[in-house]
């Protein structure tokens, strides 16, 4: 597992000649109703084990929280089961609405 800081992830999304990883928000549906970043899919903390088969192991993982904590936990029970290029977002989204997206709302 890797961390990528919200102006390295903001780049690779907006670099048209790279595949766009996977966006993976593990926090509760309130908090993703509230804010999310465009493009993630939620899928809370507790429900990614019943729900791997979802996911592609094979393709750019970012994992996403509010500050980074659960998802530094989901992202390495993901390299765990053979995912094989997983990313924490350090700080998590707000991390991401302070630096990329100054317009998003914040809690």
């Amino acid at each position: 597992m890797q961390n990528i800081r919200p102006s390295e992830l903001a780049a690779w999304l907006a670099d048209a000649s790279r595949p766009s990883p996977q966006l993976l928000d593990v926090r509760e549906p309130w908090e993703y109703d509230y804010c999310h970043i465009e493009g993630s899919q939620l899928m809370p903390m507790a429900s990614v084990p019943p729900r791997l088969q979802e996911l592609d192991a094979d393709q750019p993982m970012i994992c996403i929280c509010h500050h980074g904590g659960r998802s530094m936990q989901v992202a390495m029970f993901l390299e765990s089961r053979g995912f094989s290029a997983v990313y924490n977002l350090s700080g998590g989204v707000d991390a991401w609405a302070q630096s990329v997206a100054p317009g998003m709302k914040r809690y």
